[in-house]
């Protein structure tokens, strides 16, 4: 490791307590990152601090460290039930992961207890847990935190317990914002105390970041650090010991290089990252069947009880894949990743450099590599321009197997597989069509058939952006895919009872009037009434001539309106013109004025 520093802990002009400074030598950090010798200072001077610094770059350090030495000069210790501190961050994995780093330094201070609060977790223990041994510091995802405050009636009435706090830390706040949970944070804000230091920190500073800065922060300190050298000069936003590839490839092509690329890097540790949940189960499946020898395991942010266990065991290992999401993408910091795959590119560029930031943390180095369909290549300067995130072309590995005709046979002899195939293929495209960068990445220019074949499908799904396409080059297999087996025999026993409930329904249903289920009467209704209007404006565009002589007709009765309401004619000469106007006779009574006001 080569160290990035600002000198060591002693040369900090407010200086540490003994004890945190023994903590950081048993982590192994003689010297200060950039963003801590910045931010720390700060801090223990009581300022509100919005610092920005590019991923890996030491950020929960700075936070941390002042957190603690911020609660040790306190004037009145922290009683068991009060609340000293808060850390609020977007995903449970980034919060568990700063629970581990501060239990390193509260371990020297049983003076201060710390808890947990995150979703996957029963919310009664965790309330129980509080009353029974405390929390000076809360590390908390949004939502949990915010439930928390609702508890009072399970004898938790934390609105109380928080009037003592002093610091609120918001990590990777502009993600915070990002994923929704702004109504969350202003809940929560609205029962702390004025008084009291907060930080925000994140690797880009948005807009609504800005927002929030002027909103939860008195007389803020900003700090941006950047990289030294020549990233300096160009802003750059990924850390400066990363390597950034791009491989550009066939969308039928993409899964054989990727499976080439895995085995032989068997003795890395990587991270692949893929656009949707359904993504990551389909070809987590997959490759676990077809890259042996390698610990592959699967992490996306539908799963509710296990990621908290696959996270940790994948921290721990030395070699092997983990395929996730952008649930991984943000501040989690796993040790000694090698190479951060993108299967797909994100929905946003600012994603992108957070996943890269997933390899090459605070002095190390590490690689990234992105696939790209050759529609897709201009990302490439577009990267460089807006995320200041130069990238250089690997090519083609050569000599790679054709593993399709594989996954085919798998999903052939197993329905999980050929769901989880058709699921992901949906997702996929519906990921697509909701790119922020579209006009790089557009739908209609999307090979679907070169899509289907990479994605090894059986056959084409129904869905509504393929309808009425005809694809000439993607050849379904001469297979009733209702005849597909599960492996697993129970959820096959499961899948028959359905299916012969479904045959005897229908047949007793047989010859009874038929109705929509699941529509309300009047929607039917609404569109019987839909399907008459079209079918009477298809007729009037095929025309006939009684309709084009009633159509002149009218035509001619609302001139006359026009030249009644300017004073041209006089109400008698108005009437007159009515009955004599074409061949039809229309009294006054019959068409009033009104009437045709409407029509004009």
């Amino acid at each position: 490791m080569e160290h990035v520093t600002e000198g060591s802990w002693e040369s900090l002009p407010v200086p540490l307590h003994p004890q945190v400074l023994g903590a950081l030598r048993e982590l192994g950090f003689p010297y200060m990152t950039p963003v801590q010798s910045a931010t720390i200072p700060l801090f223990m001077r009581n300022k509100d601090v919005a610092a920005e610094a590019v991923t890996g770059s030491g950020k929960t350090l700075a936070f941390v460290i002042p957190i603690l030495e911020i609660l040790l000069r306190r004037e009145e210790k922290l009683k068991k039930s009060q609340v000293g501190a808060i850390i609020i961050t977007p995903t449970r994995e980034l919060a568990i992961q700063i629970d581990e780093v501060l239990s390193h330094f509260t371990k020297h201070f049983p003076e201060f207890s710390q808890i947990l609060w995150i979703g996957g977790r029963n919310p009664g223990e965790d309330v129980e847990r509080f009353k029974q041994q405390g929390g000076n510091i809360i590390v908390a995802t949004p939502g949990r935190l915010e439930d928390m405050f609702r508890r009072k009636a399970e004898g938790l009435d934390l609105a109380s317990c928080v009037r003592s706090l002093d610091v609120l830390v918001l990590d990777e706040a502009d993600r915070l914002l990002d994923m929704g949970f702004e109504a969350s944070i202003n809940t929560i804000l609205e029962f702390l105390p004025k008084q009291r230091r907060t930080g925000l920190f994140s690797a880009t500073q948005t807009q609504e970041v800005e927002n929030l800065v002027r909103a939860g922060l008195r007389n803020p300190v900003r700090v941006s650090v950047k990289e030294k050298g020549v990233a300096a000069s160009s802003a750059q936003k990924t850390p400066f010991r990363l390597e950034n590839y791009y491989m550009v490839c066939k969308a039928d092509e993409k899964f054989n290089q990727l499976v080439h690329f895995l085995r032989n890097h068997k003795q890395e540790k990587h991270l692949v990252f893929f656009s949707t949940c359904a993504c990551v189960e389909y070809y987590g499946k997959t490759l676990e069947a077809l890259v042996k020898g390698v610990k592959i395991m699967c992490i996306h942010g539908k799963m509710k009880y296990k990621r908290n266990k696959i996270f940790m065991e994948f921290r721990k290992l030395q070699t092997g894949i983990l395929v996730c999401t952008d649930v991984m993408a943000r501040g989690i910091d796993i040790p000694e990743v090698n190479w951060v795959l993108q299967y797909d590119p994100p929905s946003n560029a600012s994603a992108f450099v957070h996943r890269c930031g997933r390899t090459a943390r605070i002095g190390h180095g590490g690689s990234a590599l992105v696939f790209l369909l050759p529609m897709e290549e201009s990302y490439i300067n577009f990267l460089a321009i807006n995320q200041k995130c130069p990238l250089q072309e690997m090519k083609l590995q050569r000599n790679t197997a054709d593993l399709l005709p594989k996954l085919k046979s798998m999903a052939l002899a197993d329905r999980a597989v050929f769901e989880k195939g058709m699921k992901a293929f949906v997702s996929y495209v519906q990921a697509y069509a909701k790119h922020e960068c579209n006009l790089i990445f557009r739908l209609k220019d999307l090979d679907f058939a070169s899509l289907a074949r990479g994605f090894a499908l059986l056959r084409m799904p129904k869905m509504p952006e393929l309808r009425g396409k005809q694809f000439p080059d993607f050849v379904p297999v001469d297979v009733n895919t209702d005849m597909i087996p599960f492996k697993d025999k129970i959820r096959e026993k499961q899948r028959q009872k359905l299916l012969e409930q479904q045959r005897r329904e229908k047949t007793e249903n047989e010859g009874r009037r038929k109705f929509i289920k699941n529509k309300a009467w009047s929607k039917q209704k609404a569109k019987k009434e839909k399907k008459k209007k079209m079918n009477e404006k298809r007729k009037r565009e095929e025309g006939s001539d009684i309709e084009d002589e009633d159509m002149e007709e009218l035509l001619n009765d609302t001139r006359l309106l026009k030249k009644l309401k300017k004073g041209k004619i006089t109400e008698e000469e108005f009437e007159k013109g009515l009955l004599t106007t074409g061949k039809r006779t229309i009294k006054t009574a019959d068409l009033g004025i009104s009437d045709l006001e409407e029509d004009c």
